[in-house]
Parts: C-alpha cells; sequence; structure tokens
C-alpha cells in the first residue's frame, strides 16, 4: 500500500551518469494518462490504489451496518418488545449493538486512511508539477503563465485529493443504497420500487445545474490563476517597484484583480447552492415519501408497527448517502475543471531530441557562434561587450544550447471575461496555439544548432552533457532554501577545500560569516535575509564550484559594489586558469582582466583584441563609459 512519502517518477529519465539527482529516476518512468480529464484523475487515483480501495472497504463497512441498524431496530420492537420476550429483544439488541460497534470502527479507520488518500494525492499532484518543470526547465514560463502552474499545484492538486476521499465513500454509498433498497423489496415492494427509481431520478436531475457550476468555476478557476501570477510578479519584484514608487499602481491592480475573483466566485455561488438545495430536497422529499407510504401500510395491516420504524429510519438513513452522491458528482464537476487545466500544464514536451548518432563534447575546442560570429579561445577569459545586454543574453543562451528570448512567445493566459461556448472555444483556441509552439520550439531545437566547440555542433552532443561541461549563469538565478554547503555544492562533489576557494573568488565569506552555523547555516528561501550582492556572490560561487570546461556568466557583478567587483575580477582568472570562461559585462573592472574583449553591435561581433586595443573604437569608448560611470555610482553607494 502506497502512503507517505508518494515516490512520483513521472516525465524522468533513466540515470546514466554517478552522481546524487534531486530526485530519484527510474529506469522506466511513469506516464501519466492525459487522453481527458476523466482518465487523468482515475489514474492519479490509481496511484494509491491500496490505500483508496481500503478506504472504500471501510466505507462500506461504515455505511451499510448503519443502513442496516434500522432493520435490527424494527426486529427487535415485533420479535422481542412486541411479542414481549425478554430473550428475543436481547438478541437483537445486541444484534443491534454489534452492527452499530462495526460501523463506528470502520467510520473511525476510514476517516484516518481518507485523510491520508487525500494527502497522498494532493502531494503527488504538487509533483507532478514539480517534475514537469524540472523536465521542461527555462520552456515553462514561455507557454503557461506562473499563477496558473502555481494554481495546479497548489489548489487543483487539492482537489483532486478531495474528490479521491469524496470517492469512496460514494461508491460505499451507492453499495448501501442497494442493499437498504433489497430489504425495503422484501419487506414492501412498492416502497423498495420507490427507493430504487427516486435514487437514480434525483441523480439525473441535478445535470442541468452542473454544466453552469463548471462554466463558473472555470471563469473563477482563471481569474485565480492571474491573481496568483501578479502576486508572485509583485513580490518578485517588490525592490524594483520600490525604487520607482510603483508599488501603489501595482498593488490597486491587484486589488482590483482580487475584487474580480470575488465576484466571479459569487456567480459561481448561486449555482452551487442550487446543487446543494436540490440534494437536500430530494433527500428530504424521499424520506416524506417513504414515511407517508410505510405508514399508510401500518393501517391497512401491510405492516407491522416494527417495520413502520425500519422504514422512517431507512427513510432518514437515504439521506446521508444521497448526499454524499451529489457531493461526489459536485467535487467531481470541480475535478475535471481543475484536470483540464493539469493536462494543459503536464501535457507539455521539452523541444530537446537526442542526437541519432550522439558525440562526445571535444576537450578544450574553440567555441563558435556562427549567427552572431563569436569566437571564444579555449582556456582564456572572454568578455563580451553589448551596447544591448539583451544581445549578449541572448549569446549566452545559444552558447547553452536554451532557446533564446528572441523565439520566445508570450505565456499563454485564457481569457476571463468569456463564459458558456465562448469559454470553451477560447480554451480549444489555447491548447492549440500552446501544440503549435511546441511544434515550432521542436523544430528549432531538433535542427542543427549553430553552436560548435572544436568544430562540433552542439546538437550533435547529448543535451546532458552539454549541460554538465557548458555552465550558464545568469545574475537572477534562484537561491533556493536550505544549508550553505547544500547551496555552494548542490551536487555535493566538491571537496570543503574546492567549495571554500569558490566562495573566496566570489569574495562572498561575508556570507559565510553572516549565516549561523556556518556551512551548515540554513538560509531562507530565495535568499531572504541577505542583501542582492550577497546573493549574486552566492550564485556565482555556486557556478565555479561546479568547475565547469565552459563557464558562462551573465553580469555576475551587476549588484555588487565596485570595491567587490574589483576583488572578483582579480581573482576570477587565477581560479579559472587553464579552462574557457565567457563572460558578459560593460565595466571596465572586468575588462582590464580579460584575454579578449569581443564588442558586439545589433548582435554581431564586430571586432575583437584586448582592451586597450579596442578602446580606440569610439563606439566602444561610449559602451564601456556608461559601464565606468556605473562603476562610480558603485563606490558611491559603498562610500555611503
Amino acid at each position: 500500500m502506497k502512503t507517505f512519502p508518494p515516490r512520483v517518477f513521472a516525465f524522468g529519465l533513466p540515470a546514466t551518469h554517478e552522481g546524487p539527482r534531486p530526485l530519484p529516476l527510474p529506469t522506466t518512468p511513469e506516464t501519466p494518462d492525459l487522453r481527458g480529464p476523466a482518465h487523468f484523475l482515475w489514474w492519479l487515483l490509481m496511484q494509491c490504489r491500496g490505500i483508496f480501495w481500503l478506504t472504500t472497504v471501510l466505507a462500506v463497512f461504515w455505511y451499510v451496518p448503519a443502513g442496516l441498524s434500522p432493520w435490527f431496530l424494527g426486529r427487535t420492537l415485533d420479535a422481542g418488545v412486541g411479542a414481549h420476550d425478554v430473550g428475543q429483544t436481547l438478541l437483537w439488541a445486541g444484534l443491534l449493538l454489534v452492527n452499530l460497534t462495526i460501523s463506528s470502527l470502520a467510520g473511525t479507520l476510514m476517516h484516518t486512511t481518507g485523510v491520508a488518500q487525500w494527502l497522498n494525492v494532493y502531494f503527488r499532484g504538487i509533483l507532478l508539477v514539480n517534475r514537469k518543470a524540472m523536465q521542461l526547465g527555462h520552456n515553462l514560463p514561455r507557454r503557461t503563465p506562473t499563477g496558473e502552474v502555481l494554481s495546479v499545484a497548489m489548489s487543483d492538486s487539492d482537489i483532486f485529493g478531495a474528490v479521491g476521499e469524496v470517492m469512496t465513500r460514494a461508491i460505499a454509498s451507492a453499495l448501501a443504497v442497494l442493499v437498504v433498497a433489497v430489504v425495503v423489496l422484501q419487506e414492501s415492494t412498492r416502497l423498495g420500487l420507490v427507493v430504487l427509481v427516486a435514487a437514480p431520478l434525483m441523480v439525473m436531475l441535478s445535470w442541468p445545474l452542473l454544466r453552469p457550476l463548471s462554466e463558473a468555476r472555470m471563469r473563477q478557476r482563471t481569474l485565480s490563476s492571474t491573481l496568483t501570477g501578479m502576486a508572485t510578479d509583485i513580490v518578485a519584484g517588490l525592490r524594483i517597484l520600490r525604487g520607482i514608487g510603483g508599488e501603489r499602481t501595482f498593488g490597486d491592480n491587484y486589488a482590483r484583480q482580487s475584487q474580480d475573483v470575488r465576484h466571479a466566485s459569487n456567480r459561481a455561488a448561486p449555482w452551487q447552492a442550487g446543487v446543494d438545495a436540490l440534494a437536500s430536497l430530494m433527500s428530504g422529499g424521499l424520506m416524506v415519501m417513504v414515511t407517508w407510504l410505510g405508514t399508510r401500510e401500518v393501517l391497512a395491516g401491510q405492516l407491522t408497527p416494527g417495520q413502520l420504524v425500519s422504514f422512517f429510519g431507512f427513510a432518514v438513513f437515504l439521506v446521508s448517502p444521497i448526499q454524499t452522491i451529489f457531493m461526489f458528482l459536485n467535487r467531481w464537476n470541480q475535478a475535471r475543471v481543475s484536470a483540464e487545466k493539469a493536462i494543459g500544464l503536464l501535457g507539455q514536451s521539452p523541444p530537446w531530441t537526442e542526437p541519432t548518432n550522439p558525440v562526445d563534447l571535444p576537450v578544450g575546442g574553440e567555441i563558435v557562434d556562427e549567427k552572431s560570429g563569436f569566437r571564444a579561445r579555449p582556456g582564456e577569459l572572454t568578455v563580451i561587450v553589448s551596447g544591448r545586454p539583451d544581445d549578449s543574453a541572448r549569446l549566452a543562451d545559444r552558447l547553452g544550447r536554451y532557446l533564446p528570448e528572441e523565439d520566445e512567445t508570450v505565456a499563454l493566459a485564457a481569457d476571463s471575461d468569456l463564459r458558456g461556448r465562448a469559454a470553451r472555444k477560447e480554451r480549444a483556441r489555447l491548447r492549440e496555439l500552446r501544440r503549435e509552439q511546441m511544434a515550432r520550439d521542436r523544430e528549432r531545437a531538433s535542427g542543427r544548432w549553430g553552436v560548435t566547440v572544436g568544430g562540433v555542433d552542439l546538437s550533435e552532443v547529448p543535451l546532458e552533457q552539454v549541460r554538465e561541461r557548458i555552465v550558464v549563469s545568469d545574475a537572477q538565478a534562484a537561491v533556493f532554501a536550505g544549508s550553505l554547503q547544500s547551496l555552494v555544492d548542490p551536487l555535493g562533489r566538491a571537496s570543503r577545500e574546492q567549495a571554500e576557494a569558490a566562495l573566496v573568488t566570489a569574495s562572498a565569506e561575508d556570507v559565510y560569516d553572516a549565516v549561523p552555523g556556518g556551512w551548515a547555516g540554513v538560509i531562507d528561501e530565495k535568499g531572504r535575509g541577505l542583501s542582492g550582492g550577497q546573493r549574486q556572490r552566492l550564485v556565482l560561487a555556486r557556478a565555479l564550484t561546479l568547475d565547469p570546461e565552459v563557464l558562462v556568466l551573465v553580469e555576475p557583478t551587476s549588484a555588487v559594489d565596485a570595491h567587490t567587483e574589483a576583488r572578483i575580477a582579480e581573482r576570477l582568472p587565477g581560479h579559472r586558469e587553464g579552462r574557457t570562461t565567457v563572460l558578459t559585462t560593460v565595466s571596465p573592472l572586468w575588462l582590464r582582466r580579460a584575454d579578449r574583449v569581443v564588442l558586439m553591435t545589433d548582435g554581431q561581433c564586430i571586432a575583437t583584441g584586448t582592451h586597450e586595443e579596442l578602446f580606440e573604437r569610439s563606439d566602444y569608448r561610449r559602451i564601456v563609459a556608461r559601464g565606468l560611470e556605473e562603476d562610480m555610482d558603485k563606490e558611491e553607494a559603498a562610500d555611503e
């Protein structure tokens, strides 16, 4: 039986190299059933089938004995109390007590296993999203809004867990209704037929309300995803917003969006209330009908008083299982909406394909980018100077075999103002657009890449080998929660001396001193408690600890003061001696340390030489002058 922690191997690849991985990857990874919402939900529930069926069996032993209790009570009244037979009274009362004891114990265990199953499915949904994010990498935010990813991982996964828990009770409820109907048929054919016909009829009458409820919930779900994404963006850029005085503007936008979510919830509430009211009305009506018919049969002498009490008890009992079935239909409807969103996320595939005839990446080869004309000699520190930072950032992406930003399209989000058929058409349109976008990405990534190392195009080398030997480190790289040691050496490969050397080269000794516990000290998620410069230097130390053959650094010291930047620029060439390092910056502190400087204009490398040689060019001086002004600003900030 699968309980905790749920082990999720979806979207994985066989482990092919030594060293720990963030998550275990089996040789045969599981594949979610994404053919439709119902298939996906059933696949998800069956991943913990042991606890699912155990909960179902316990629910049966909770509901069925409870449904039979009125029959035992009626027999106690007729065979014991009515006949003035103490022995029969004690016998049937004892059987009633045993029946209720079984129901109570099963109910207690069922609630325990039901919660365990709920949490198992909930966390499994979160891990599915996490693994898909790991698989897609930088392609995920290009296709799906951040808010939608978070909503699928958190709120939708919770709904998946809830529908699994209520499904077990719904199965038991249906069986209990059938058992009660059989017992009632033996006592009274007419009353038994009423129960058998009325219960399915009540379920059928609820269907007309479920479609508009589904549409209202879909709109609420879309607005909520947008709101979550807006909150994520605001929190991520809070420091910048405060710097430009824009927090009020974004805060007002968030407030307006939150009101839209509230209005959408209010519009869904009447449909939800209608479903709940219908469930109460129908179950109550059944109770009234069974009691009325039973009373008429008692007066006609066709039923005994004990049987009448039993029928009334049956009618009261049937309210609970029928409401449980209604609850399941409602939760299933919610889960289908959420599953449709989850399929849209989990159904995305990475664009990369492994080469048919893979070759190893040459060691110590010259790096050439055909699109821009960039060249980096092996073992040198090459600095790229560009008047437009986006051009050099795109080049860095190409060197690491990432889809450049220029090929990206805006993440697709549904129009939350549409309803009904228009909303369904909009969702279908977005699904088609995502498929087209995935096809474009796949076509771009599967052809010749245009970046060669030692004459070998990167498309001919297995992607895992490219990622391991060519590391691209961006200044905006994330800092996750964990110990300082795990953040500097996430793969656990470096010795303490190597990690300390990387920390010194990145001038991050103050981070070590600031964290209580040294290497074992814990840093919060996103490096909360550290300054922007400290986070950036921690990211640099992490890249240096990996010690790849080729290291591409994008603006690695943009957030540090000039004095610290000068120390890093002085130390890094010695640390990386003999290995290829490519760096993008306009800071003169780096340019003076470079073996070669490449001048880029409009995405093309137009000149190559040392800093002193290129300084004779007016366009180069203009760009470097801007970097010099930034260094002066850093010095003034440090002095203050």
